[in-house]
C-alpha cells in the first residue's frame, strides 16, 4: 500500500465512470476506531445539485464512502456502485 499525505488530497478533482463530480473539501473519521468514513465533496457546478448520486451534508457537500475511492493519481477516481 502506497502512503498518500491528508495535504497532497485537499482540491483534488473527484470522477465517477468518467464524469468530474467536484473537489475534495475535506475528509470524516470515525474518531472511535481512526477510520476514515466519507470524502466531502463539493458539487461541480453543472451538475443538478437535485439528482446527484450520493447524499449530501447540510453545507450541500456530497458525502462519498471511502470504499469507493478505486485510485487516486491526478483526480480521486470513485467506483459506480
Amino acid at each position: 500500500m502506497v502512503d498518500i499525505l491528508a495535504e497532497n488530497l485537499s482540491g483534488k478533482g473527484i470522477i465517477m465512470g468518467g464524469t468530474e463530480l467536484g473537489v475534495l473539501y475535506n475528509i470524516t473519521m470515525d474518531l472511535k476506531t481512526g477510520r476514515l468514513v466519507h470524502l466531502l465533496v463539493t458539487p461541480h457546478e453543472a451538475l443538478d445539485h437535485d439528482d446527484l448520486p450520493f447524499e449530501q451534508d447540510e453545507e450541500g457537500h456530497m458525502q462519498v464512502p471511502v470504499e469507493r475511492v478505486q485510485r487516486v493519481e491526478d483526480y480521486i477516481d470513485i467506483r459506480p456502485k
